[in-house]
């Protein structure tokens, strides 16, 4: 309802606007023909992309926006944003009413956005693949039963593995099933029982990503939405399994920090006193080689003691938490017809093709295994990226994230200060006094 609430008062305010200016005039409009194209002549639409795009595959930017002005005779002014101070810009901009007609935002800042009204709602029947986006992107996207963006590109988290102690502990291959992924981890720590600081498996206390990962392996649930109410879903049985399960793993395997994040998990495994860790894709190119000096960003890259020895894999059995981004049309925006069909170009197959030549997972589970072949590099994560999942799409979730609950519940467990079922109680407490604020 809030959603609703301020999307009406969004669309008033640009009413408004546009009727003191005169930009939305019937002779202004782009007009749409009986082959359902829109004609845009003279107009010019503004899309605000993160500079990921133009460092990393600009070519695909520059054809999908070639192939959208042959369509409709618009042309395309793209803005590279950096991630350091993009929410900030937005806000501000969002604020006024030159805004940018297309906006990319991280798959976990959407929500925010979507409930603030800041997006309009899209039809994805009207975009090639929807049928099979990712739901870690796409369920950003979704609210009161309508989707508000487009899932853009994606990254997963894999298992990364030690090949040299794979090998030395008679391993010959990456686990294909979770107690295949149990029996190497055995298999390494007795071959490497001689260092008291060495662990198996690298998987920091306060990792609520991979944790609710294995919640979600078993068919828990963080929370479900009943109506306008949120409940928390912790303490079922099903996520009890996962989050045990969980839980024992680190118990059993692990020596890093139960009180620490996965932030700095790369580099401290490059410190080659663990076997396997659970990360985005990247960290294994993170993990061997790092900055000589970590505070200076044009430090040069050094090798450490992983280079050369890594490789990685689906974790198997494990559902991914996908990081990424989609694509929001504004409410303000005086080109939605027209924005809807550049992002209908650039997230297209034709332009996913080209994401996957730059080391990026395409938006659809109908396009991986396609890309896993195309590509080797992403082939770990995309067949990873098959089965993903995203946190609950609910308005006060931020707020969860900020407040530490899951984190601290982990932490609780893992230090023995509460058992699984207590902590898995607090923490749907906690969850449901926050998201149910008024």
């Amino acid at each position: 309802m809030k959603r609703k609430i301020a999307a009406a008062a969004a669309i008033a305010a640009t009413l408004l606007s546009a009727a003191a200016c005169g930009s939305n005039s019937d002779e202004d409009a782009p007009t749409t023909s009986a082959s359902g194209k829109v004609d845009g002549t003279g107009k010019t639409l503004k899309v605000w992309l993160m500079v990921d795009a133009q460092t990393s595959w600009k070519n695909v930017v520059d054809d999908a926006s070639k192939r959208f002005t042959e369509a409709t005779g618009a042309q395309v002014n793209v803005e590279y944003q950096q991630w350091a101070n993009h929410l900030t810009k937005l806000d501000a901009t969002l604020a006024g009413s030159d805004v940018p007609d297309v906006v990319e935002l991280g798959n976990t800042e959407f929500p925010k956005y979507v409930f603030s009204g800041a997006f309009g709602a899209i039809n994805p029947a009207d975009y090639e693949n929807s049928s099979s986006w990712l739901q870690g992107l796409k369920g950003a996207c979704d609210f009161e039963g309508q989707t508000y963006c487009v899932p853009y590109y994606a990254g997963a988290r894999v298992l990364i593995y030690r090949t040299d102690l794979f090998k030395k502990a008679g391993i010959t291959a990456a686990p294909k099933s979770y107690d295949e992924f149990l029996t190497a981890a055995d298999k390494v720590q007795a071959a490497e029982k001689a260092n008291s600081k060495f662990g198996a498996v690298y998987m920091p206390g306060q990792y609520w990503y991979a944790a609710m990962s294995w919640v979600k392996s078993t068919g828990g649930e963080i929370a479900k939405q009943d109506g306008d109410k949120w409940t928390g879903q912790l303490s079922q049985p099903a996520s009890i399994e996962g989050l045990q399960r969980w839980v024992d793993l680190v118990k059993k395997y692990s020596k890093a920090d139960p009180t620490k994040n996965e932030n700095d998990q790369a580099n401290t495994f490059a410190q080659g006193t663990a076997a396997m860790f659970y990360g985005n894709a990247w960290e294994q190119g993170a993990a061997e080689e790092t900055k000589k000096d970590p505070n200076n960003p044009d430090s040069p890259l050094v090798a450490t003691k992983v280079k050369g020895k890594l490789a990685a894999a689906p974790m198997p059995e494990i559902p991914s938490f996908l990081g990424g981004s989609n694509l929001g049309i504004t409410e303000k925006s005086q080109n939605k017809e027209l924005a809807a069909q550049w992002v209908k170009a650039f997230t297209d197959s034709t332009s996913m093709a080209g994401l996957v030549k730059a080391n990026a997972l395409p938006n659809a589970t109908a396009l991986l295994d396609k890309a896993a072949a195309d590509n080797p590099k992403i082939a770990p994560a995309a067949l990873a990226a098959k089965n993903s999942w995203f946190p609950p799409n609910a308005e006060k979730w931020a707020d969860v994230e900020k407040g530490a609950v899951l984190q601290t519940m982990l932490t609780d467990i893992l230090t023995g200060k509460k058992s699984v079922a207590d902590g898995a109680k607090w923490a749907d407490d906690q969850i449901n006094s926050t998201l149910n604020e008024s």
